[in-house]
């Protein structure tokens, strides 16, 4: 499902950058206007409505690369980790500046900022103006394996997790139990519950179910990923002669670990004045306090377990 998804996604924005960047050497004229660099620039200029607008995408950018950790928890399952984690590691830059900016830089080329409209998709126009009528099926295609990749990509790792929690004997022995494929089933059975309660939230609250999941997991993954931050601090200090025999290290720590640490402090801050983010970002000490008793009641079953035993 993921490399279908990446075929999907990466054909799809091959197209677009390729059909812009022949409308861009062309100069041709569309229905927006003249495909120019200058729209980059011109009408108004960078940030025509303030830095506002920048910094409250902040939010929605945490959680387009929410997912990325899963390099790491795959490690386990990879034949040759040593060489292929690395390799993965190296090309999520290179993916972010291709299909990332270079697809922003392509539609802001060919429509201005003043021609986007929020309810219509920017794709979807791009391929309208150049004649595909068929844009509109193909950009929905394309939107349905992301999510159902994503979904994939949540049960994996959450699974996984529950699992490898199982086996260090701080949840129930349950969630160790592998089915026939070798699969956590049990595991996989509790992730995809608690996936299909969370879809239930567009139909309860359809206007702000959106909004909610992405702030309540962006601010989720910031803890993540800032715990894996100062958990890297802590192994450089602590074992630093596993650290010195590591083929793949990290580049210019402990000090990026901080600035990128700060850089989420600032990221929440923001989240805090936003009136769209401040009430998922107040809810979400809620939904700590709820896996920290989840996660005692399932301590406390283990070491009843054990006494049993």
């Amino acid at each position: 499902m993921k490399r279908l998804n990446w075929e999907n996604n990466g054909l799809t924005i091959l197209a677009l950058i390729g059909t812009g960047v022949v409308l861009l050497v062309m100069g041709l004229k569309t229905d927006a206007g003249t495909v120019t660099v200058k729209n980059l620039w011109e009408h108004g200029g960078v940030f025509p409505n303030g830095v506002t607008g920048f910094l409250l995408s902040f939010q929605m950018v945490v959680f387009a690369y929410v997912g990325v950790e899963l390099v790491g928890v795959s490690a386990a399952e990879t034949a040759n980790p040593e060489k292929s984690i690395p390799s993965a590691i190296n090309k999520i830059p290179l993916r972010i500046l291709f299909f990332y900016v270079g697809a922003l830089f392509v539609l802001l080329c060919i429509n201005p900022w003043t021609e986007l409209n929020p309810s219509e998709s920017p794709f979807v126009k791009t391929f309208s103006l150049v004649g595909i009528p068929i844009a509109a099926g193909i950009i929905n295609f394309v939107v349905l394996t992301s999510a159902a990749s994503a979904c994939n990509s949540g049960m994996f790792s959450t699974s996984r997790i529950l699992y490898s929690l199982s086996k260090k004997d701080q949840e129930s022995s349950h969630f160790a139990k592998l089915n026939k494929n070798h699969v956590p089933g049990n595991s996989l059975y509790i992730s995809t519950l608690v996936i299909s309660v969370g879809a239930l939230l567009s139909k309860i609250i359809p206007g702000q179910a959106f909004s909610i999941v992405t702030t309540i997991s962006a601010i989720c993954f910031i803890w993540v990923w800032g715990v894996v931050l100062v958990c890297h601090i802590k192994y450089k200090k602590t074992r630093p002669e596993l650290q010195a025999k590591s083929k793949f290290k990290a580049p210019f720590t402990p000090f990026i670990n901080v600035v990128v640490l700060t850089l989420f402090a600032g990221i929440l801050i923001i989240m805090l004045f936003a009136k769209d983010t401040r009430p998922a970002l107040l809810f979400t000490p809620l939904w700590f306090i709820l896996l920290f008793v989840l996660y005692s009641i399932g301590s406390k079953k283990v070491k009843d377990e054990k006494k049993a035993a």
